[in-house]
């Protein structure tokens, strides 16, 4: 069984860095490896359009780019995205949209095996994750998948009201406060950085780390890692594909616009005087 990059940084008490893909394309994983900066790449796939196929196609390349993978599941989906992501190679889950006590044990079932101790829901299947033939059904399967890394999402108002408890099901690694939905579930829709989002945020973090568990923060640039710094986050996933590309094509837009502006003035006041003479030439 491949070794769990992100388990074994968690069980050592390293920090740990990842980023965002919400593309299937698997070179993107390969570039990433290539930084030597990066522990492991999260697939977002709650907002991604995706197939199974892809899911193998990124677990081969996470392999070859030497990165531990995360794969995001949106709610209703969690066992069965879990089960199918596990097996394609990834070996982190992070479960969207959990309200209560009960959410977040069936997060954690959904990724542990069904056996007596584990008291999960994942069965044995012939797939990337144990060769397809060579570890299925064995001791080394459970093992790992009592090693997947199960992260939570914190961003419902129900989930941050019952908060203590939901942290203390057994099996959570770490925990993620989502400010967008959180606002929006509290009737604050877009405003992320209202003090009651922020008193949340920073609650979540507090309880997670009394409780021995990893609050991770979502960030877009270095320079908004201070403030989780100071509240003794040392887990971030910096990032997004998307956002990413969306900036330097719009950099780079707005610089060749200034420019061509620029170079067609003269051109443009020198045919007009050209008109005037009747030279069009």
């Amino acid at each position: 069984m491949r070794r769990n990059i992100l388990r074994e940084k968690l069980d050592a008490g390293e920090p740990t860095l990842g980023t965002h893909l919400l593309s299937t394309w698997p070179t993107l994983v390969e570039l990433i490896g290539q930084t030597g900066r990066y522990d492991y790449v999260e697939f977002t796939a709650e907002y991604a359009p995706f197939g199974l196929h892809d899911l193998d196609n990124l677990g081969r390349a996470l392999e070859l780019a030497g990165l531990g993978g995360m794969m995001k599941h949106e709610q209703t989906q969690w066992t069965h995205q879990a089960m199918r992501s596990i097996g394609s190679g990834f070996q982190s889950a992070l479960f969207a949209d959990v309200r209560s006590v009960e959410d977040a044990r069936a997060c954690v079932r959904a990724v542990r095996a069904e056996e007596p101790r584990a008291g999960g829901l994942h069965g044995v299947g012939m797939r990337r994750d144990v060769g397809t033939l060579r570890d299925a059904g064995s001791p080394a399967f459970v093992k790992a998948l009592d090693d997947v890394v199960v992260a939570i999402m914190v961003e419902k108002r129900q989930c941050v009201e019952d908060l203590d408890a939901i942290l203390s099901v057994p099996g959570i690694d770490m925990v993620q406060f989502g400010p967008a939905d959180y606002a929006m579930s509290i009737g604050r829709t877009g405003d992320w950085t209202h003090p009651e989002v922020r008193a949340a945020e920073r609650r979540t973090i507090e309880t997670a780390l009394k409780k021995g568990l990893h609050p991770r923060a979502e960030i877009s640039e270095p320079d908004q890692a201070a403030r989780f710094l100071e509240m003794g986050v040392r887990h971030f996933c910096i990032g997004w594909d998307v956002t990413i590309l969306h900036a330097a094509w719009r950099a780079n837009g707005d610089g060749m616009r200034a420019l061509l502006e620029s170079a067609a003035t003269p051109a443009s006041g020198r045919r007009r005087r050209a008109a005037k003479k009747g030279n069009y030439g």
